[in-house]
């Protein structure tokens, strides 16, 4: 998504004092000067012990100063977080059931090979797949992308026709940006399993996200009708807002990209542009990144009041990429160099999900995003500044939720941090750890363990360096 609007700095700081007042979180105050949001901080003989998200952490007493309970809200990234937050899947199947395997598979948090080597020399395909499918839904749960698919792979080879597995492995597949492949997987899912909710909740998304928007109003209806959920009813609204607004809209193609657009609100010339644009963006894409997403990329332009209609995006909101990249034209005949970044800043969403399996959080996407613009800090770069002297600023870990709960306020703080943070580690250690940075989280590490795994900083050391960062950059 990219910030519509520009706020003043100093009306910013005091929203955030507002916002810190109704907050939740727990504040470790270091003698250093430094602190750290968590969501719970216990006492631990010698040590305190805190969490963020699914991950724990001490420190000595002797280096802290105080804790506050209360503060900013963290809403760190879940190793355990599901493909674009689809219902809990209940499996259909039945599998194998050999003792308890998820306990002789999975041990001390990982998964044996050997324990899975054993199982499938004896030549049961059933109790083979079951296996491989345990480890790959226990690495899909912990982030771990590439041997996920390897697993649910490996499963589909014993049991190619098993719905549950099926369902899996085509939310994984969407997950990573690659609706297109997860659409025949998620066929054969409610083919093999004509009663399975979860069956046809997959195949919608895999529809959805794959430009077959009438087949997903169906699907996920049938969905529904099995069995009711308030995250498909929220599926289905979306994608029936989509089809109204769209309903007469024509569609153009270029080698990498499928265009929506409402024949009387663009020019050819422009569309022409547009598409030269984001052929151009996915080269240099491509150099920076890599990794490509490997389907067609769906672009759609609407009418100020169409986007809204169908994203109900917050006012603040310029474009928005949901897996579909969501353009608001009004008012223009021809290429500016506004909706030039906005291309650009949108397209990075698509590669940037590519990279990191779809676990990228918020604040790292936006500033990659923004980077890649390219944008800067420029004026706001000293206000943002004062901020991180005050420790006013947003805890990163805070940024770790969607951005579309803030104000238009706090959003504009938060992109700035979150284009800062990058610039920081671009111009300090170089993009290629930025890449090494969204690679560790598609291997399942939470972002703050990537951090440290790279750049060797946790959030707090990372914030204290950020704000030296921006105090020599722009003054004091």
């Amino acid at each position: 998504m990219r910030l519509r609007v520009t706020i003043l700095f100093i009306a910013v700081t005091l929203t955030l004092g507002v916002a810190r007042e109704v907050a939740w979180a727990d504040t470790i105050h270091l003698k250093n000067g430094r602190t750290i949001v968590a969501d719970h901080v216990r006492e631990n003989g010698t040590h305190f012990e805190y969490d963020i998200g699914d991950d724990s952490y001490a420190i000595p007493k002797a280096s802290v100063d105080h804790v506050d309970a209360g503060g900013m809200p963290t809403v760190a990234s879940s190793a355990a977080a599901k493909v674009a937050d689809l219902p809990t899947f209940s499996p259909p199947d039945s599998l194998a059931n050999e003792g308890d395997l998820v306990a002789r598979i999975v041990k001390e948090g990982k998964v044996s090979p050997d324990v899975l080597a054993s199982l499938e020399g004896k030549g049961n395909p059933e109790l083979s797949a079951t296996a491989d499918f345990i480890a790959g839904k226990f690495e899909f749960e912990h982030g771990n992308i590439a041997q996920s698919r390897q697993y649910f792979e490996s499963a589909l080879r014993f049991q190619p026709n098993n719905s549950t597995i099926l369902v899996y492995y085509a939310a994984l597949l969407v997950r990573t940006g690659n609706a297109a492949q997860a659409l025949p997987y998620a066929q054969r899912a409610a083919q093999a399993a004509p009663n399975s909710p979860d069956a046809y909740t997959m195949l919608g998304y895999a529809q959805f996200a794959s430009d077959h928007t009438k087949e997903a109003v169906a699907s996920w209806k049938r969905s529904l009708e099995l069995r009711p959920d308030a995250k498909v009813e929220q599926f289905l609204a979306k994608a029936q807002r989509e089809q109204t607004v769209e309903s007469d809209f024509a569609q153009g193609e270029s080698s990498h990209f499928v265009l929506h657009y409402e024949g009387r609100q663009t020019s050819e010339a422009l569309r022409g542009q547009i598409l030269a644009t984001l052929e151009s963006d996915y080269d240099d894409l491509v150099r920076d990144l890599g990794n490509p997403p490997r389907d067609s990329i769906l672009v759609t332009l609407y009418t100020e009041q169409a986007f809204f209609d169908v994203t109900h995006a917050p006012t603040w909101s310029g474009a928005i990429n949901d897996g579909k990249l969501r353009i608001p034209i009004s008012g223009l005949s021809s290429m500016t160099s506004e909706l030039a970044h906005v291309l650009k800043h949108e397209l990075a969403h698509s590669f940037i999900t590519q990279l990191s399996g779809g676990r990228c959080p918020p604040w790292l996407h936006e500033g990659i995003a923004q980077f890649l613009e390219p944008r800067s800090l420029g004026g706001n770069g000293h206000q943002l500044s004062l901020l991180f002297k005050a420790q006013h600023n947003i805890p990163l870990n805070a940024l770790e939720g969607s951005f579309l709960r803030f104000s238009g306020a706090e959003a504009t703080v938060a992109y700035a941090e979150s284009l800062a943070a990058v610039s920081y580690i671009s111009d300090s250690y170089g993009m290629s750890d930025v890449q090494r940075i969204l690679q560790r989280i598609s291997q399942g590490s939470s972002t703050e363990a990537a951090l440290r795994e790279t750049i060797h900083s946790d959030y707090g050391q990372f914030e204290s360096d950020l704000a030296r960062y921006l105090a020599d950059k722009y003054g004091q």
